[in-house]
């Protein structure tokens, strides 16, 4: 077998697969094969609709349907009509099932804590991990709207100003900087964006509002493993999109040096460079674009 790309990948896969144990019939020794074991953790997970769960999982109706069937025959999950919409259904754990999806997360934990603690380098391992598991999951990676203060908010911005202390020539103090109030990054003055890769904060991205029609973008993350992927430009038309909601018709920007990629992904989507609009210690570009 030569060592080329398409040999390297489909090695790969076939160690993933092992793995994960995608092939035995009692995944982690509960006596289900993996695919039952998967619908169970997505409905415990809070995901109720099966239609839902079906794009979640990439299932077709026909398997959906069997492993929801087996999992009902062993009474660890209910369904039912929505109480809304008749043409869609439901499903929720017993509590049996709750007990069962408890037990799965702990030997989730436990299995993957092993697989960790045994490889020499554990943070250069979650770091490809985190690579591979983000381009697989590109296509559904989600936007969403928090509350700058939350737990999602509030990582992608410590990895951002983290981000910038390694970058910036002269390090970066956050208390130096034009650090936005969170009153002012939630409706009716603002607006926080954080993009989801399965659940897990992959970027962000901030309005500042003061109620007049003009806004500012602030804190526009993205993390490492889902750079190239289009995920900047997406949260930008996210952002701006949330501004115009807010009736706001001006937006604008500040950017450093040290941030080439930024610099560009602002020329590029219709910000236009203008002089400098506030006293940041920071920045060294600014920018603004009108919305129409």
């Amino acid at each position: 077998m030569e060592n080329d790309p398409i040999s390297r990948y489909r090695r790969f896969s076939r160690a993933v697969t092992r793995q994960v144990g995608a092939l035995d019939q009692s995944f982690l020794g509960r006596g289900r094969p993996l695919g039952a074991a998967r619908v169970l953790n997505a409905i415990g997970q809070g995901r109720c609709d099966v239609a839902d769960i079906r794009t979640y999982l990439g299932l077709d109706s026909g398997l959906a349907s069997r492993l929801l069937r087996s999992l009902e025959d062993e009474g660890l999950i209910e369904t039912r009509t929505h109480p809304d919409d008749g043409r869609r259904r439901i499903a929720k754990l017993t509590a049996t099932g709750r007990t069962e999806f408890n037990a799965y997360e702990n030997l989730s934990d436990e299995a993957a804590d092993r697989f960790l603690s045994d490889h020499p380098a554990p943070d250069a391992l979650l770091e490809a991990m985190d690579l591979i598991a983000t381009a697989m999951n590109r296509h559904a990676i989600t936007i969403e709207r928090v509350d700058p203060t939350s737990g999602d908010a509030r990582y992608g911005l410590e990895r951002y100003y983290a981000e910038l202390a390694r970058r910036f020539e002269e390090g970066f103090d956050v208390s130096l900087s034009c650090d936005p109030e969170a009153s002012d990054m939630v409706p009716p003055r603002g607006a926080f964006l954080v993009a989801l890769s399965d659940g897990l904060p992959v970027g962000c991205v901030g309005l500042k509002g003061n109620g007049s029609r003009l806004g500012e973008v602030k804190r526009l993350w993205v993390a490492p493993d889902a750079r190239g992927a289009g995920l900047g430009k997406r949260l930008m038309a996210a952002i701006e999109d949330e501004a115009r909601a807010l009736s706001m018709d001006t937006l604008r920007l500040d950017t450093n040096r040290a941030l080439p990629e930024a610099y560009e992904l602002y020329m590029r989507n219709g910000w236009t460079e203008i002089e400098r609009f506030n006293d940041d210690p920071y920045p060294d570009f600014f920018f603004e674009k009108r919305l129409v």
